[in-house]
């Protein structure tokens, strides 16, 4: 099993969509795929795969529902563990809490192959925990400079605070491949300098108007635009990220 956080310095840089569409990519591909809801207290990922989900991670965490009775299990095979929306509780667990709840994940029910975190946005406790609990961390990033500086922020936080290196750049929502490339160098020039680490890059998503129709339709767009651009984009991230 192979542990990935996938991260964001800000919200609202498609960090959910890029979780939701690699996690049923690889589902796809035949693999064995564990999708987590890990912003606990503002969930969005049932949101996202358009999921009725009757119990959710607070009732795990609280010791009412065991870790297969809140699961979900998408048509095609990917199961979600869902998060919780608007319980203040559980965006600021306790750092036992949240390592009891990551060691009860590393014991799933069933063998899997990805065990896939989206995280809540920013730096948090509970996010920097849970990102270096992981085999490795995507950092999803787009080319504004407020989703550049948080982006490197949380690389920053990762390195010098807590030594974790395993982190990779996905950049979200580019012109194209080469403007992709040229955002992680820009982020990699200052990671080189100020940091010391030159942070690989692991895919990209182009701009694509078939994203914003998939949600408003509660559907991964590889899932319901499947020749569209940033299914395409999707899947190739799906073949790096199994690639590694």
């Amino acid at each position: 099993m192979k542990t990935i956080g996938i991260a964001s310095g800000k919200g609202g840089v498609g960090k959910t969509t890029v979780a939701t569409n690699l996690a049923y990519s690889l589902a796809k591909a035949n693999y064995r795929v564990i999708l987590v809801d890990g912003d606990f207290g503002l969930a969005n990922v049932q949101l996202a795969l358009g999921l009725q989900a009757k119990y959710n991670i607070g009732h795990y965490l609280r010791g009412e529902k065991t870790l297969k009775e809140i699961m979900v299990t998408t048509g095609d095979g990917l199961v979600v563990i869902p998060g919780a929306s608007g319980v203040g509780s559980l965006a600021n667990l306790k750092p036992e809490e949240l390592h009891d709840f990551i060691k009860g994940l590393a014991n799933p029910v069933d063998p899997i192959d990805y065990l896939i975190f989206d995280a809540a946005a920013g730096i948090s406790d509970n996010v920097i925990q849970l990102l270096k609990a992981c085999d490795e961390s995507l950092i999803v990033v787009r080319d504004d400079p407020s989703s550049i500086a948080d982006g490197y922020g949380i690389i920053k936080v990762l390195v010098t605070e807590h030594d974790y290196q395993s982190i990779g750049i996905i950049a979200s929502n580019v012109d194209s491949e080469n403007a992709a490339k040229s955002l992680v160098t820009r982020i990699n020039n200052a990671c080189t300098k100020f940091l010391g680490v030159e942070l690989p890059f692991i895919g990209h998503v182009e701009e694509d108007s078939a994203v914003k129709d998939a949600a408003k339709q509660y559907k991964p767009v590889v899932e319901i635009f499947p020749t569209s651009q940033a299914s395409v984009n999707f899947r190739a991230l799906a073949k790096a990220v199994s690639g590694r």
